[in-house]
């Protein structure tokens, strides 16, 4: 529906454990390989939020991004079905709490589903950012399964952002038994399509250290870059559209005068 942009973030000037200590996170945070590397999420929430926003995760996995969300000034909210997972990003709030963080910083036990019942009402409208990898299967595997339940997240993520929030997926290079690449980005935006979001950016976080204009050996050699895909709510793309060219919106069916 919009164009979009494409950026590269500097964010492999130190490897995965470097940014681990740095962070803060406690022993263990590094056995969640699909993490997002604190690097590029203290990016993230830097380039799509401001101070006391609400970062919210919903497949938190260890932790990483409450823990630079409270890191940054915000406040974090993480969710996920896996106990030791929980155990760890609990631990990791508090160890951000302890460092100084002043934001409040919660971890629930539970599905995104959750997000879409009574319980989240006071939710709704207030999140600026949400935040998450696109994790894999138990084998490892992009399966369709897979993209539908990040399609139901994002939905059940959709109607709890603020006016002008983010959802930012996060991705690994992923590869078929055939050793071809899958196209990730095609498959994470046809899910966030599905939940009335709109791509506006598309980005390319490093795994590698930059000197000066070259690429120095790659730090995470399991990942060495993350797409990080950018959306925002489809009908706020479409306005901010026509504020540029009104007749864009007549082609999505807007500014039609009743017959």
């Amino acid at each position: 529906m919009s164009d979009h942009s494409t950026s590269v973030w500097p964010t492999g000037q130190h490897g995965p454990r470097a940014q681990l200590r740095e962070a803060g996170c406690v022993a263990g945070t590094e056995f969640d390989r699909e993490r997002i590397p604190p690097a590029v999420a203290a990016h993230a929430i830097a380039a799509w939020t401001h101070s006391g926003d609400l970062v919210l995760d919903p497949d938190c996995g260890a932790g990483t991004v409450l823990t630079e969300a409270l890191r940054a000034g915000r406040h974090a909210l993480g969710l996920t079905v896996c106990k030791p997972w929980w155990t760890l990003a609990r631990a990791n709030v508090t160890a951000a709490k302890t460092a100084g963080a002043w934001c409040d910083g919660s971890v629930l036990e539970t599905r995104p589903k959750m997000l879409a019942t009574v319980g989240a009402a006071g939710l709704v409208g207030r999140v600026g950012l949400v935040l998450t990898a696109l994790r894999t299967g138990p084998e490892g595997d992009l399966t369709e399964s897979v993209v539908a339940e990040l399609a139901k997240s994002m939905r059940y993520c959709e109607p709890l952002l603020r006016p002008g929030g983010h959802v930012v997926i996060v991705a690994s290079p992923s590869r078929r038994s055939d050793k071809s690449l899958v196209d990730v980005t095609s498959l994470v935006v046809g899910a966030a399509s599905a939940a009335g979001l709109t791509l506006v950016e598309r980005c390319i976080a490093l795994a590698a250290e930059v000197r000066g204009n070259r690429l120095a050996a790659v730090a995470d050699r399991q990942a060495p870059h993350r797409e990080v895909l950018v959306f925002q709510l489809t009908h706020e793309v479409v306005l901010a559209a026509s504020a540029v060219s009104p007749s864009r919106l007549r082609g999505y069916g807007f500014g039609r005068r009743a017959a």
